[in-house]
């Protein structure tokens, strides 16, 4: 069975991200809107129901294009200019003409550890929608760290949609586990805090994103155009699916609850 995407993947993901059942409205101003999936089988009981909420972030966007917005999501470059919580971030291997496998990690608020995450990631662009999907795996040359908690990407991506020449939807849809042993209560209430503040700095990003561009670059898309792709290319089969439960999981738990102490 191949890693890679297929078609019912990409509409499967499509579906969730413009369907309301079973959808619950956490945060509605400005624009944006939040959601966390209510799970089918989250009836009393269930010990299969997920305990990581699904998280979709809606943001009606009225200054810049959709096609514009798709870049700044695929320009690494860029990234370091607008992602204040990215502490490294790259391409590993390309694996498709649409498809590469990447590290990325990021800084969390203290007394947390920071995190990464190793993902494949693939897209498509259709003449009036692009979107982005991806999924922890596991790289046989970039193992979990000492230092960083290596969390995980169940599927997260995004979805964008023309309104107009220069507007768009845009929507970003996440079920991840950061993993460590935070309390899933946590993880949930702080994904849907941070959620719009990201989407808010994307936005901007989108805003300055031309004028950037201008100056680096400017023909170099390899995500439009594979040929320009430099990286090496990989096998899928050399990955496997990163599952949460065969990571193990570092205690937090007395760090929070010391730094909970210290603010009260």
């Amino acid at each position: 069975m191949s890693l890679l995407p297929d078609e019912a993947v990409f509409s499967d993901f499509r579906m969730q991200c413009l369907t309301m059942d079973n959808w619950f409205n956490k945060y509605d101003k400005n624009g944006m809107q939040v959601w966390v999936e209510i799970p089918p089988s989250a009836s009393k009981g269930n010990k299969n129901a997920p305990k990581v909420h699904k998280i979709k972030c809606k943001m009606t966007i009225n200054d810049v294009s959709a096609a514009t917005m798709y870049d700044v999501l695929h320009d690494g470059q860029y990234r370091k200019k607008w992602d204040p919580t990215m502490l490294e971030s790259f391409d590993i291997a390309r694996l498709s003409a649409n498809a590469d496998v990447g590290y990325y990690s990021w800084i969390c608020p203290k007394p947390l550890k920071n995190r990464d995450v190793v993902t494949l990631r693939s897209w498509q662009v259709t003449d009036d929608e692009y979107l982005i999907v991806n999924y922890s795996v596991k790289h046989p040359k970039y193992p979990p760290r000492n230092d960083l908690v290596r969390a995980i990407s169940i599927l997260t991506g995004y979805f964008i949609m023309p309104t107009g020449p220069n507007s768009c939807s845009f929507t970003y849809l996440s079920q991840a586990d950061p993993k460590g042993s935070l309390p899933k209560w946590v993880v949930n209430k702080a994904s849907q805090v941070l959620a719009p503040k990201v989407m808010k700095s994307v936005h901007k990003a989108g805003q300055n994103y031309p004028e950037w561009k201008q100056q680096n670059s400017p023909d170099q898309k390899p995500w439009l155009f594979p040929e320009q792709n430099p990286l090496p290319v990989m096998d899928p089969a050399e990955l496997s699916v990163q599952r949460a439960d065969s990571l193990e999981n570092v205690d937090e738990s007395a760090s929070v609850e010391a730094q909970e102490n210290e603010d009260s």
